[in-house]
């Protein structure tokens, strides 16, 4: 599991892989992560947007930036965590993401960012 706290609000991933997906020619590599968003600081905190960079060690490194996390705007209460799941497609059987939240104090209406620490993403191993 990765972990980091910023600003009293911890992230933890947790990764999955998920099997190879065909489109057309093209085999890719599907992975799942799953989020935890723990506040633990004494300020309420909503998600406003995300923003990932997605490297793929055989493809162009990809950003991706949207409004919240799959379709919600969660609002963390101190002591409260959001948990939500995602998923990646790679070309190559290595790759990693990072990236960040931003988070408005919903009393103060100051913004501010959190860190989402990198993580790896890796296929199951195989031996000869």
């Amino acid at each position: 599991m990765f972990q980091q706290i910023t600003k009293g609000i911890k992230i933890s991933v947790k990764t999955q892989y998920n099997g190879t997906r065909y489109r057309g020619h093209v085999t890719y590599y599907a992975f799942s992560y799953f989020i935890s968003i723990e506040n633990i600081s004494s300020q309420t905190v909503k998600l406003l947007e995300r923003f990932w960079v997605i490297y793929d060690s055989l493809n162009n490194t990809e950003y991706v930036s949207g409004e919240g996390v799959i379709g919600e705007t969660p609002t963390i209460k101190p002591n409260e965590e959001y948990n939500y799941q995602s998923n990646c497609f790679l070309i190559s059987s290595i790759g990693a993401m990072s990236g960040k939240y931003k988070m408005i104090d919903t009393t103060t209406l100051e913004e501010f960012f959190v860190d989402i620490p990198t993580f790896q993403l890796m296929t199951t191993p195989m031996l000869n």
